[in-house]
This record gives structure tokens, sequence and C-alpha cells, in this order.
């Protein structure tokens, strides 16, 4: 399959795993939040979330867009290299949008996830799963 051909249907999936995961991830972390928030602080609750929700994007990015095989618990751990760094920033803008700047989650969680949205998807590519064995 020629390179531009490949990158662009690469692209569309990843767009459409992405959009799964945020929105799997904000609703999660919205549901979360008002369940917990209460008795547990707001950066113990990032934290149970991204681990929910950084394995579901390795599950749909491995399977979906990149198409790996093999290499599962190297690419897992990679994963979480790229998320562990991206998810210490969310839950800072989390904990600043929430405690001291007084926005509301629901407001909150969708900005935080659209900035990290972009972020990620670069240290996937050139990161997490470089050399993908997609054939389509």
């Amino acid at each position: 399959m020629k390179l531009a051909k490949y990158a662009k249907l690469q692209g569309i999936r990843y767009l459409v795993a992405g959009a799964w995961n945020l929105l799997f991830g904000y609703m999660l972390g919205v549901v979360v939040y008002l369940w917990l928030n209460q008795i547990v602080h707001v950066i113990i609750i990032s934290i149970i979330v991204n681990i929910i929700t950084i394995t579901m994007s390795f599950l749909t990015y491995k399977i979906f867009v990149f198409k790996t095989s093999g290499g599962w618990l190297t690419e897992y751990l990679k994963i979480y290299a790229v998320y562990g760094s991206t998810a210490f920033f969310g839950t800072v803008l989390l904990w600043i949008f929430i405690d001291y700047l007084k926005i509301d989650i629901w407001f909150s969680q969708g900005l935080v996830l659209s900035i990290l949205f972009i972020f990620s998807f670069i240290l996937n590519k050139k990161f997490t799963f470089k050399g993908s064995s997609d054939q389509g």
C-alpha cells in the first residue's frame, strides 16, 4: 500500500479510536469524580481513571489503529510512558481547573482531554507503536 494512503487510513482510524477513547475517558472521569469526590481527592480520582483509560486506549490503538503484532508487554509499558507523562500533565491541569479556577468538572474534563489528544497521537505514532505492521 502506498505510504500516503496508509497514513490517511491510519489517521482516520486514529480519529475513530480517539473519539471513542475521548468519550470513554470523559464519561468515566466525570462519573468517577461525581461518585468519589466527597471522599477522595481529585488527584486520586484522576489516577484511578487514568489507569483504566490508558488500558482502553492501548487496546484500541494496538488492535484497531496501528495493528501491530506481538510486543504486547513492551507496547503496554511504552504507552504508560506516553500516557504517564500526559496523565501527569492532565492531572495537574484538572486539579488547577477544579480546585483553583473553580471550573466545573464537565468543562474541565473536556478541555483537558482535548489538549492531551493531539500530544498523544504524536507520541504514540513516533514511540509506542513505531514500526507498525499494519496492512491497511
